[in-house]
């Protein structure tokens, strides 16, 4: 019989690497005939460096406003304090630069502002799979982190009220553009830069051990892997190597092809959902704790896979969770639950609702409940 298959391709427009951001910027804002940028950026990039007032001169009299007030995970009440500001300044586009809090709080604002929320209770009225209207102000993506939610169609949004991760999709949300430039990276914290690489490690793994990868998917996040192995190295050992830094943003974006293309993550994604939403756990950090840990449950499912990751990083034939063991130890990242404090009084909890997120129920090895769960976060203790 022959496969079947599906790959969906996504709304994006274009991506330019290496270029200076703020030009490479205000040349797409021109394309694109926008007058009136809002920007949503990092307060510290904002306070702290001149990275944000670059782009303000490049843009001119088109820029309208600046929110920098967007905390880790995009929490409801942020979004909404964004939206009020783009619609007070009859925006119609966003540019953010920044990490993937900035990212995905960019993306919800899109909907907000098409679908006129004005209050965190509204936005019960669009979260996924609630139908919402396409947005009609686009957004541009300057990224300084690897996580990579710039090239995704969902936003991660996270609600104070019940320390919930929520998702909030629409196709079109996805940046018309992104911008990379390694340059407006070397700000960003070692710790930040090296767990954010991790994340997109981890979405490179889970996309080729997929039950539902594809050969598009496998390509890209194979050939992401390796750039991200040897640039993330190459980066601790060398901050200013800015080719190194634009290997890792290069393979970040690969590793984004999977996702978008339709291939669903898995549990190392949907307990990292939990860990970042009720424990402030960078999600880098819930990556860098979970990976191996659900390599080593799922290998019974998926070692024929788990073989192509050992390989791509440079180790064929070993042992694939202990090769991502070693790799992100050896980044001085943190690797066990202890480590950020998570202790098994707490595994209940987090086995209960990452039951509840999108990618533990399509995890390669099934997951039939909270005890299996459990059984993954006793390997990551």
């Amino acid at each position: 019989m022959v496969r079947t298959g599906r790959v969906v391709l996504s709304r994006m427009d274009e991506v330019r690497y290496g270029a200076p951001a703020a030009d490479a910027t205000a040349e797409l804002v021109g394309h694109y005939g926008a007058e009136r940028v809002f920007l949503m950026v990092s307060g510290t990039l904002n306070r702290q460096t001149e990275e944000i007032d670059h782009l303000r001169h490049a843009l001119g009299g088109r820029c309208i406003g600046t929110f920098d007030a967007m905390p880790a995970h995009s929490p409801r009440s942020a979004v909404i304090a964004a939206a009020d500001q783009a619609r007070q300044g009859k925006a119609d586009l966003i540019v953010t630069l920044g990490g993937g809090s900035i990212t995905d709080g960019a993306k919800a604002v899109q909907l907000c502002l098409s679908n006129d929320i004005r209050s965190v209770e509204a936005l019960d009225r669009i979260r996924a799979p609630a139908p919402a209207k396409a947005p009609a102000v686009r957004q541009i993506s300057i990224p300084t982190t690897l996580s990579a939610g710039e090239f995704s169609a969902i936003s991660g949004i996270t609600n104070e009220a019940t320390k919930g991760k929520e998702m909030y999709h629409h196709p079109d949300i996805v940046p018309r553009a992104v911008v990379l430039d390694p340059r407006v990276t070397r700000h960003t914290p070692m710790w930040l830069w090296l767990s954010t690489g991790i994340r997109a490690v981890d979405h490179c793994v889970e996309g080729i051990c997929s039950n539902e990868a594809t050969p598009y998917g496998d390509a890209s996040a194979l050939h992401g892997l390796s750039m991200l192995v040897r640039g993330l190295s190459k980066v601790r050992a060398d901050p200013s190597d800015m080719e190194a830094r634009l290997d890792c943003q290069i393979g970040a974006w690969l590793s984004m092809t999977p996702l978008t293309a339709g291939v669903p993550m898995g549990a190392s994604h949907g307990i990292g959902y939990v860990l970042g939403a009720v424990f402030g756990i960078p999600h880098g950090h819930t990556s860098c704790i979970m990976l191996p840990a659900v390599m080593r449950w799922n290998k019974p499912a998926n070692a024929h896979r788990q073989a192509m990751i050992a390989a791509a990083m440079g180790h064929p034939g070993k042992d694939a969770a202990d090769v991502l063991a070693a790799f992100i130890a050896g980044l001085g990242m943190p690797h066990r639950l202890r480590d950020v404090d998570v202790d098994h009084s707490q595994f209940d909890l987090i086995a209960q609702k990452a039951m509840a997120t999108p990618w533990v129920l399509r995890n390669p090895r099934r997951i039939d409940g909270p005890t299996q769960v459990r059984e993954i976060l006793e390997l990551a203790a």
